[in-house]
């Protein structure tokens, strides 16, 4: 499965690789959101509400997936990629069968089992994208797929039960199983695709795996930016979660009841187009350092958007839809950056070898972690406050702290090159990923 073309064009390039990590990354929100589209009305366990405690255990089953990702996925090679990503989503999809055949009060195990493998598949798909002069449009298409798959794969669930009767519990293991060709086609594109070519090579530095040795040195060499970045992305993971989690129980408080389904999914729509465009253009910035602050650039004016949108919404002057529009564009433009444009002109910029993998991972753990740690807030300490103002007083906070955290991260990382910091890692320490 892992024969690419030789002397690839336009379509091996750009085509092959970005149809299919949409494709494929879509197919797995297919294995991992779903359940978020029932309700599991007036049901509880341990004082906590069912479905709380359903989407707590599997975000920290796919945190301990970020963890373990860390080092898996940034030592990760090539002939491995494909058998690994079927693996851990077979995983998952039995997880979802457990599921289904166990009763209330038991099942949320598997939920947590479900989650244990899925949170690596995203730095698998992506390894085929990185370290490419286009990788920043390679990424976007990429992207679009986890801004309007989450609604997607909801809205299947959602008529699943509503058209054909599915039962709340075999609902997620069912959706799952449409989606199988979807993803086995994405897969079969992305191992046609090539590797990076020499010029890729020049403009962006080589892409290695990166061991233990080489994480620290990283880590030494990049600390306070590190810590600084990853306390902006345990924002915006908080928010996405409480939007995309509770988008049912948000589009019901906000008077759209009769039509969350269609709401679920359209909604979304827009929001990935508008993101596509911004960071597709990004592609054309060849100056790696240009590009690199204006990735930090792009997360403080989506930090501002967010709070300036909301107050908009509470004064009267913003309707429902529009808000929910413009607060999703808001923080999937500094959310989405992460994922192909800020960490990919770090490396490129600061000349590192090794791989975006190590970043994302590190990152996307503290990320879940502070979900999980937000969601049991909300049950114990604000339980009596609905999603619709909780995801109101979030959106001023996350708001800020994009904002304030990327204008230091902007300074710091002036500081080094103030100072003719700019690291390059020995690439001899490494295993090429080609």
């Amino acid at each position: 499965m892992n024969k690419t073309i030789e002397n690839p064009g336009f379509l091996h390039r750009m085509l092959l690789p970005m149809v299919g990590a949409f494709a494929l990354y879509c197919s797995m929100y297919a294995f991992r959101k779903p359940f978020t589209a029932g309700v599991f009305e007036g049901l509880s366990l341990w004082g906590i509400d069912y479905k709380i405690l359903l989407i707590t255990v599997q975000a920290l089953g796919y945190m301990l997936s970020k963890f373990i990702g860390i080092k898996i996925v940034s030592e990760m090679t090539p002939g491995r990629r494909a058998f690994a990503i079927l693996f851990l989503i077979g995983i998952a999809w039995a997880s979802l069968f457990l599921f289904g055949i166990t009763p209330y009060k038991y099942n949320f195990i598997f939920l947590f089992l479900n989650g244990l493998p899925l949170g690596m598949i995203w730095g698998l798909v992506f390894s085929y994208l990185e370290g490419r002069r286009n990788t920043e449009l390679l990424g976007a298409g990429m992207s679009a797929s986890f801004i309007v798959s989450s609604g997607l794969v909801k809205s299947v669930g959602r008529h699943l039960m509503d058209a054909w009767q599915v039962d709340e519990r075999w609902m997620p293991f069912a959706t799952g199983l449409l989606f199988v060709p979807l993803l086995l086609v994405g897969l079969w594109m992305l191992e046609k695709t090539p590797p990076p070519d020499e010029a890729d090579i020049a403009h962006r530095s080589a892409r290695s795996r990166m061991d233990g040795t080489g994480r620290m040195a990283f880590f030494r060499s990049f600390g306070i930016g590190i810590v600084l970045v990853t306390v902006i992305y345990i924002a915006l993971t908080i928010f996405r979660d409480i939007r995309d989690n509770f988008a049912v129980e948000i589009w019901t408080q906000l008077g759209h009841s009769s039509d969350v389904a269609r709401m679920l999914f359209w909604s979304e729509v827009p929001i990935a187009i508008v993101v596509f465009a911004v960071i597709a253009l990004m592609m054309y910035i060849r100056d790696n350092r240009i590009a690199f602050y204006a990735n930090i650039a792009i997360v403080v004016v989506g930090g501002v958007l967010l709070c300036g949108v909301t107050y908009l919404f509470e004064a009267g002057l913003l309707n429902s839809v529009a808000w929910m529009v413009l607060i999703g564009f808001s923080m999937y433009l500094s959310y989405i950056s992460y994922h192909t444009m800020l960490f990919e002109r770090w490396f490129a910029h600061f000349r590192c070898a090794g791989n975006l993998g190590f970043l994302m991972y590190l990152s996307d753990s503290f990320g879940y972690l502070g979900s999980v740690g937000v969601l049991f807030y909300k049950n114990f300490g604000e339980a009596a406050t609905g999603w619709l103002p909780y995801l109101q007083a979030i959106s001023y906070a996350v708001g800020a702290v994009a904002a304030l955290f990327g204008l230091a991260a902007w300074a710091y990382f002036r500081t080094k090159e103030d100072k003719g910091i700019v690291i390059s890692l020995e690439a001899d320490d490494f295993e090429p990923l080609r």
